[in-house]
Protein backbone atom coordinates (compact mmCIF):
# COMPACT_ATOMS: atom_id res chain seq x y z
CA UNK A 1 0.00 0.00 0.00
CA UNK A 2 1.26 3.42 -0.72
CA UNK A 3 1.89 4.83 2.78
CA UNK A 4 1.60 8.29 1.36
CA UNK A 5 -1.86 8.17 1.53
CA UNK A 6 -4.95 8.08 3.90
CA UNK A 7 -5.79 3.73 4.11
CA UNK A 8 -9.67 3.31 5.61
CA UNK A 9 -10.25 -0.02 7.18
CA UNK A 10 -14.17 -0.44 6.64
CA UNK A 11 -15.45 -3.53 8.50
CA UNK A 12 -18.71 -4.59 7.82
CA UNK A 13 -21.00 -7.73 9.89
CA UNK A 14 -23.61 -8.17 6.62
CA UNK A 15 -24.11 -11.50 4.62
CA UNK A 16 -26.54 -9.65 2.68
CA UNK A 17 -26.54 -6.49 0.92
CA UNK A 18 -28.89 -3.50 1.59
CA UNK A 19 -29.05 0.39 2.29
CA UNK A 20 -26.24 0.01 4.57
CA UNK A 21 -24.39 -1.34 2.35
CA UNK A 22 -25.30 0.42 -0.72
CA UNK A 23 -24.05 3.85 1.41
CA UNK A 24 -20.55 1.99 2.41
CA UNK A 25 -20.05 2.05 -1.02
CA UNK A 26 -20.60 5.27 -2.29
CA UNK A 27 -18.50 6.06 0.92
CA UNK A 28 -15.39 3.97 -0.30
CA UNK A 29 -15.91 5.07 -4.37
CA UNK A 30 -16.47 8.61 -3.03
CA UNK A 31 -13.08 8.54 -1.02
CA UNK A 32 -11.21 6.90 -3.78
CA UNK A 33 -11.59 9.46 -5.81
CA UNK A 34 -10.09 11.76 -3.30
CA UNK A 35 -7.55 9.82 -3.27
CA UNK A 36 -8.10 7.65 -0.34
CA UNK A 37 -7.25 4.08 -0.19
CA UNK A 38 -9.75 1.91 1.25
CA UNK A 39 -9.48 -2.19 2.28
CA UNK A 40 -13.00 -3.61 3.13
CA UNK A 41 -13.29 -6.34 6.18
CA UNK A 42 -16.47 -8.30 4.95
CA UNK A 43 -18.00 -11.76 5.26
CA UNK A 44 -16.33 -14.15 2.81
CA UNK A 45 -19.22 -14.79 0.38
CA UNK A 46 -21.38 -12.31 1.14
CA UNK A 47 -22.77 -10.07 -1.34
CA UNK A 48 -20.15 -6.75 -0.42
CA UNK A 49 -17.55 -9.00 -0.71
CA UNK A 50 -18.57 -9.47 -4.70
CA UNK A 51 -19.44 -6.10 -4.63
CA UNK A 52 -16.66 -4.92 -3.77
CA UNK A 53 -14.45 -7.31 -5.65
CA UNK A 54 -16.06 -6.55 -8.81
CA UNK A 55 -15.41 -2.73 -8.01
CA UNK A 56 -11.58 -3.15 -7.80
CA UNK A 57 -11.45 -2.56 -3.76
CA UNK A 58 -9.65 -4.74 -1.90
CA UNK A 59 -11.06 -7.27 0.39
CA UNK A 60 -9.84 -9.19 3.84
CA UNK A 61 -12.69 -11.75 4.47
CA UNK A 62 -13.47 -12.06 8.38
CA UNK A 63 -16.56 -13.65 9.36
CA UNK A 64 -18.73 -12.35 12.13
CA UNK A 65 -21.19 -14.75 13.57
CA UNK A 66 -21.75 -13.41 16.37
CA UNK A 67 -21.50 -10.45 19.58
CA UNK A 68 -19.53 -13.56 21.23
CA UNK A 69 -16.81 -14.44 18.27
CA UNK A 70 -13.95 -14.64 20.18
CA UNK A 71 -12.19 -16.28 16.87
CA UNK A 72 -13.42 -13.50 14.96
CA UNK A 73 -12.10 -10.95 16.93
CA UNK A 74 -8.65 -12.73 16.96
CA UNK A 75 -8.69 -12.66 13.43
CA UNK A 76 -9.73 -9.42 13.94
CA UNK A 77 -6.85 -7.98 15.69
CA UNK A 78 -4.37 -9.55 13.64
CA UNK A 79 -6.14 -7.98 10.23
CA UNK A 80 -5.41 -4.45 11.71
CA UNK A 81 -1.67 -5.17 12.92
CA UNK A 82 -0.83 -6.46 9.51
CA UNK A 83 -2.76 -3.85 7.18
CA UNK A 84 -2.05 -1.42 9.12
CA UNK A 85 -4.63 1.08 8.28
CA UNK A 86 -4.70 4.58 9.19
CA UNK A 87 -8.58 4.56 10.44
CA UNK A 88 -10.90 2.17 11.17
CA UNK A 89 -14.66 2.35 10.14
CA UNK A 90 -17.21 0.29 11.58
CA UNK A 91 -20.36 -0.03 10.40
CA UNK A 92 -22.36 -1.99 11.90
CA UNK A 93 -23.50 -2.76 15.06
CA UNK A 94 -21.59 -6.12 15.19
CA UNK A 95 -18.43 -4.83 13.44
CA UNK A 96 -18.31 -1.98 16.02
CA UNK A 97 -18.63 -4.07 18.69
CA UNK A 98 -16.22 -7.02 17.73
CA UNK A 99 -13.66 -3.92 15.80
CA UNK A 100 -13.71 -1.82 18.68
CA UNK A 101 -12.49 -4.44 21.03
CA UNK A 102 -10.01 -5.79 18.30
CA UNK A 103 -8.89 -2.84 18.23
CA UNK A 104 -8.33 -1.23 21.84
CA UNK A 105 -4.90 -0.22 22.53
CA UNK A 106 -3.52 0.17 18.68
CA UNK A 107 -3.40 3.85 18.82
CA UNK A 108 -5.72 3.81 15.44
CA UNK A 109 -8.60 6.29 15.16
CA UNK A 110 -12.36 4.42 15.28
CA UNK A 111 -15.05 5.63 13.80
CA UNK A 112 -18.66 4.00 13.88
CA UNK A 113 -21.45 4.96 11.72
CA UNK A 114 -25.02 4.06 13.36
CA UNK A 115 -27.92 4.21 11.18
CA UNK A 116 -30.86 2.77 12.76
CA UNK A 117 -33.19 4.54 15.53
CA UNK A 118 -33.44 2.48 17.91
CA UNK A 119 -32.74 3.62 21.05
CA UNK A 120 -29.26 2.85 22.39
CA UNK A 121 -29.51 1.17 25.78
CA UNK A 122 -27.99 2.71 29.23
CA UNK A 123 -25.34 0.17 30.11
CA UNK A 124 -22.13 -0.78 30.57
CA UNK A 125 -21.35 -2.15 26.96
CA UNK A 126 -22.57 1.40 25.82
CA UNK A 127 -20.76 3.25 28.37
CA UNK A 128 -17.48 0.78 27.11
CA UNK A 129 -18.16 1.01 23.31
CA UNK A 130 -19.03 4.44 22.79
CA UNK A 131 -16.95 6.16 25.44
CA UNK A 132 -13.73 4.19 25.53
CA UNK A 133 -13.36 2.32 22.24
CA UNK A 134 -15.00 4.68 19.40
CA UNK A 135 -13.56 8.26 19.11
CA UNK A 136 -16.14 9.22 16.79
CA UNK A 137 -19.56 8.04 16.37
CA UNK A 138 -21.91 8.92 13.17
CA UNK A 139 -25.59 9.30 13.62
CA UNK A 140 -27.11 9.21 9.80
CA UNK A 141 -29.86 11.67 10.57
CA UNK A 142 -30.84 13.79 13.73
CA UNK A 143 -33.14 11.25 14.67
CA UNK A 144 -30.12 8.50 15.17
CA UNK A 145 -28.41 11.30 17.40
CA UNK A 146 -31.02 11.49 19.47
CA UNK A 147 -31.23 7.64 19.88
CA UNK A 148 -27.68 7.51 20.54
CA UNK A 149 -27.72 10.39 23.05
CA UNK A 150 -31.04 9.49 25.19
CA UNK A 151 -29.10 6.34 25.70
CA UNK A 152 -26.02 7.82 27.40
CA UNK A 153 -23.80 8.61 24.69
CA UNK A 154 -22.06 12.13 25.26
CA UNK A 155 -23.19 14.80 22.86
CA UNK A 156 -19.86 15.73 22.04
CA UNK A 157 -18.77 11.99 20.67
CA UNK A 158 -21.90 12.40 18.10
CA UNK A 159 -21.59 13.96 14.47
CA UNK A 160 -24.80 13.74 12.11
CA UNK A 161 -23.58 13.04 8.65
CA UNK A 162 -26.31 12.22 6.64
CA UNK A 163 -26.87 9.27 4.33
CA UNK A 164 -26.81 10.67 0.82
CA UNK A 165 -27.63 9.38 -2.81
CA UNK A 166 -25.94 9.40 -6.08
CA UNK A 167 -28.68 11.65 -7.82
CA UNK A 168 -26.52 11.15 -11.51
CA UNK A 169 -26.70 6.91 -11.01
CA UNK A 170 -30.56 7.29 -10.74
CA UNK A 171 -30.28 9.03 -14.09
CA UNK A 172 -30.23 5.69 -15.88
CA UNK A 173 -31.31 6.93 -19.34
CA UNK A 174 -34.35 4.21 -19.20
CA UNK A 175 -37.46 5.21 -20.88
CA UNK A 176 -40.45 5.63 -18.38
CA UNK A 177 -43.08 4.50 -21.60
CA UNK A 178 -41.13 1.05 -21.88
CA UNK A 179 -40.42 0.62 -18.34
CA UNK A 180 -44.43 1.15 -17.80
CA UNK A 181 -44.97 -1.28 -20.82
CA UNK A 182 -42.98 -3.91 -19.06
CA UNK A 183 -44.78 -3.47 -16.22
CA UNK A 184 -47.94 -3.97 -17.67
CA UNK A 185 -49.42 -0.28 -16.88
CA UNK A 186 -51.87 1.86 -19.10
CA UNK A 187 -51.07 5.30 -19.48
CA UNK A 188 -53.97 6.49 -17.61
CA UNK A 189 -52.79 3.95 -14.25
CA UNK A 190 -51.42 6.00 -10.67
CA UNK A 191 -48.15 3.54 -10.33
CA UNK A 192 -47.37 3.76 -6.69
CA UNK A 193 -44.00 2.15 -5.46
CA UNK A 194 -42.29 1.09 -3.00
CA UNK A 195 -38.68 0.15 -2.21
CA UNK A 196 -37.94 -1.84 0.58
CA UNK A 197 -36.88 -5.12 2.46
CA UNK A 198 -39.69 -7.11 3.50
CA UNK A 199 -39.57 -6.93 7.32
CA UNK A 200 -42.07 -5.47 9.45
CA UNK A 201 -40.33 -2.62 10.78
CA UNK A 202 -40.84 -1.24 7.08
CA UNK A 203 -44.75 -1.16 7.87
CA UNK A 204 -45.59 -2.38 4.28
CA UNK A 205 -48.85 -4.59 5.64
CA UNK A 206 -49.70 -0.60 6.30
CA UNK A 207 -49.29 0.00 3.03
CA UNK A 208 -51.24 -3.06 1.47
CA UNK A 209 -53.65 -2.53 3.98
CA UNK A 210 -54.44 1.24 3.21
CA UNK A 211 -53.80 0.50 -0.86
CA UNK A 212 -57.02 -1.44 -0.56
CA UNK A 213 -59.32 1.24 0.33
CA UNK A 214 -58.24 2.91 -3.01
CA UNK A 215 -60.16 0.39 -4.96
CA UNK A 216 -62.69 2.31 -6.01
CA UNK A 217 -60.38 5.64 -7.04
CA UNK A 218 -59.28 5.99 -10.24
CA UNK A 219 -56.71 3.70 -11.90
CA UNK A 220 -53.87 2.94 -9.37
CA UNK A 221 -51.27 0.03 -9.41
CA UNK A 222 -48.96 -0.83 -6.61
CA UNK A 223 -45.13 -2.30 -6.82
CA UNK A 224 -43.80 -3.74 -4.13
CA UNK A 225 -40.03 -3.99 -5.24
CA UNK A 226 -37.86 -6.07 -2.08
CA UNK A 227 -36.69 -9.28 -0.55
CA UNK A 228 -37.14 -10.77 2.69
CA UNK A 229 -38.85 -12.79 5.06
CA UNK A 230 -42.06 -11.32 5.41
CA UNK A 231 -42.99 -11.50 1.58
CA UNK A 232 -45.55 -14.64 1.74
CA UNK A 233 -46.88 -12.76 5.04
CA UNK A 234 -47.38 -9.90 2.77
CA UNK A 235 -48.66 -11.61 -0.26
CA UNK A 236 -51.33 -13.22 1.89
CA UNK A 237 -52.32 -9.42 2.99
CA UNK A 238 -52.34 -8.63 -0.59
CA UNK A 239 -54.89 -11.70 -1.89
CA UNK A 240 -57.54 -11.08 0.88
CA UNK A 241 -58.26 -7.43 0.65
CA UNK A 242 -60.28 -5.38 -3.27
CA UNK A 243 -57.86 -4.84 -4.88
CA UNK A 244 -55.65 -8.19 -4.84
CA UNK A 245 -54.99 -7.93 -8.96
CA UNK A 246 -53.75 -4.16 -8.87
CA UNK A 247 -50.70 -5.61 -6.22
CA UNK A 248 -47.40 -6.87 -7.54
CA UNK A 249 -44.41 -7.62 -5.94
CA UNK A 250 -41.36 -7.38 -7.96
CA UNK A 251 -38.55 -9.45 -5.84
CA UNK A 252 -35.28 -7.44 -5.60
CA UNK A 253 -34.54 -5.31 -8.22
CA UNK A 254 -31.38 -4.04 -9.47
CA UNK A 255 -33.21 -1.45 -12.17
CA UNK A 256 -33.74 1.10 -9.57
CA UNK A 257 -33.48 4.45 -11.51
CA UNK A 258 -35.83 2.86 -14.33
CA UNK A 259 -38.94 1.50 -11.90
CA UNK A 260 -38.33 5.06 -10.34
CA UNK A 261 -38.59 6.88 -13.72
CA UNK A 262 -42.16 4.10 -14.45
CA UNK A 263 -43.42 5.87 -11.09
CA UNK A 264 -46.05 8.35 -10.09
CA UNK A 265 -46.07 7.92 -6.56
CA UNK A 266 -43.46 6.57 -4.06
CA UNK A 267 -44.44 4.95 -0.56
CA UNK A 268 -42.09 4.27 2.62
CA UNK A 269 -44.37 3.88 5.72
CA UNK A 270 -41.54 2.73 7.70
CA UNK A 271 -42.24 2.12 11.77
CA UNK A 272 -38.70 2.94 12.50
CA UNK A 273 -36.44 4.37 9.96
CA UNK A 274 -32.96 5.76 10.95
CA UNK A 275 -32.85 7.90 7.60
CA UNK A 276 -34.82 6.22 4.20
CA UNK A 277 -32.40 6.59 1.53
CA UNK A 278 -35.21 4.74 -0.80
CA UNK A 279 -37.13 7.67 0.09
CA UNK A 280 -34.15 10.10 -1.21
CA UNK A 281 -33.32 8.54 -4.38
CA UNK A 282 -37.24 8.39 -4.91
CA UNK A 283 -36.91 12.74 -4.70
CA UNK A 284 -33.75 12.52 -6.60
CA UNK A 285 -35.61 11.28 -9.43
CA UNK A 286 -38.55 13.67 -8.91
CA UNK A 287 -41.29 11.66 -7.37
CA UNK A 288 -43.74 12.91 -4.77
CA UNK A 289 -43.53 11.16 -1.76
CA UNK A 290 -45.45 9.42 0.85
CA UNK A 291 -43.65 8.68 4.13
CA UNK A 292 -43.61 7.55 7.97
CA UNK A 293 -43.03 10.58 10.34
CA UNK A 294 -40.27 8.54 12.27
CA UNK A 295 -36.77 9.04 12.57
CA UNK A 296 -34.34 10.63 9.44
CA UNK A 297 -37.81 10.44 7.03
CA UNK A 298 -39.59 12.80 9.28
CA UNK A 299 -36.13 15.56 8.45
CA UNK A 300 -35.75 13.87 4.80
CA UNK A 301 -39.48 14.12 3.69
CA UNK A 302 -40.87 17.84 4.06
CA UNK A 303 -44.24 17.89 4.18
CA UNK A 304 -46.19 20.12 2.04
CA UNK A 305 -43.62 20.50 -0.29
CA UNK A 306 -41.74 17.37 -1.01
CA UNK A 307 -44.83 14.74 -0.21
CA UNK A 308 -46.60 13.96 2.66
CA UNK A 309 -45.85 12.32 5.87
CA UNK A 310 -48.16 10.55 8.36
CA UNK A 311 -47.97 9.13 11.63
CA UNK A 312 -46.66 5.36 11.19
CA UNK A 313 -49.16 1.90 11.79
CA UNK A 314 -51.99 4.12 10.42
CA UNK A 315 -53.70 3.08 6.96
CA UNK A 316 -56.43 5.68 7.78
CA UNK A 317 -53.88 7.96 7.62
CA UNK A 318 -51.91 7.03 4.84
CA UNK A 319 -54.38 6.54 2.51
CA UNK A 320 -55.55 9.67 2.98
CA UNK A 321 -52.38 11.25 2.09
CA UNK A 322 -52.06 8.67 -1.26
CA UNK A 323 -55.42 9.53 -2.22
CA UNK A 324 -54.38 13.27 -2.27
CA UNK A 325 -52.03 12.57 -4.81
CA UNK A 326 -53.77 9.90 -6.87
CA UNK A 327 -56.60 12.28 -7.17
CA UNK A 328 -54.68 15.14 -7.87
CA UNK A 329 -51.40 15.21 -10.73
CA UNK A 330 -50.84 18.88 -10.41
CA UNK A 331 -49.91 18.71 -7.27
CA UNK A 332 -47.70 14.94 -7.77
CA UNK A 333 -45.35 17.34 -10.04
CA UNK A 334 -45.29 19.74 -7.59
CA UNK A 335 -43.96 17.98 -4.76
CA UNK A 336 -41.48 16.05 -7.41
CA UNK A 337 -40.29 19.03 -8.64
CA UNK A 338 -39.06 19.80 -5.39
CA UNK A 339 -37.50 17.15 -4.52
CA UNK A 340 -34.15 16.87 -6.20
CA UNK A 341 -33.25 20.34 -4.63
CA UNK A 342 -34.28 18.94 -1.57
CA UNK A 343 -31.55 15.75 -2.08
CA UNK A 344 -28.97 18.39 -3.05
CA UNK A 345 -29.29 20.18 0.27
CA UNK A 346 -27.56 18.32 2.63
CA UNK A 347 -27.94 14.79 1.02
CA UNK A 348 -25.51 14.61 -2.30
CA UNK A 349 -22.52 12.06 -1.81
CA UNK A 350 -19.90 15.03 -2.43
CA UNK A 351 -21.19 16.40 0.77
CA UNK A 352 -21.22 12.74 2.55
CA UNK A 353 -17.84 11.94 1.43
CA UNK A 354 -16.10 15.55 2.59
CA UNK A 355 -17.47 15.53 5.94
CA UNK A 356 -16.72 11.64 6.81
CA UNK A 357 -13.10 12.90 4.86
CA UNK A 358 -13.28 15.87 7.72
CA UNK A 359 -13.66 13.38 10.52
CA UNK A 360 -10.90 11.13 9.52
CA UNK A 361 -8.65 14.40 9.51
CA UNK A 362 -9.70 15.52 12.73
CA UNK A 363 -9.14 12.05 14.40
CA UNK A 364 -6.01 12.00 12.76
CA UNK A 365 -4.62 15.22 13.73
CA UNK A 366 -5.45 14.11 17.53
CA UNK A 367 -8.66 15.61 17.97
CA UNK A 368 -10.33 12.76 19.92
CA UNK A 369 -12.68 13.17 23.12
CA UNK A 370 -11.31 12.20 26.57
CA UNK A 371 -12.79 8.67 27.74
CA UNK A 372 -16.02 8.91 29.85
CA UNK A 373 -16.31 6.96 32.44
Amino acid sequence: MNRDTVTVLHVDSETEFSGGEVQVFLLMEGLRSAGYENILVCPPGSKAEQHARERGFDVAPVALRNDFDLPALLLLRRTFRELAPDVLHFHTGRATWLGGLAARGSGRPTVSTRRMDRRVRRNGKTRLVYGHLIDGVVAISEGVRACLTGGGVAPERVHVIHSAVDAQALRSGADRATTREELGLAPEDVALLTLASLVPRKGLDVLIEAFHGLATRAPTRLFVAGSGPERERLEAAARSGGAAARIRFLGRRADRAALLSAADIFVLPSRQEGLGVAALEAMAAGLPVVASRVGGLADAVVDGRTGRTVAPGEPTALRAALAELVDDASLRRAFGAAGPARVADGHSASAMVAAYAALYRSLLAGDRPVATA
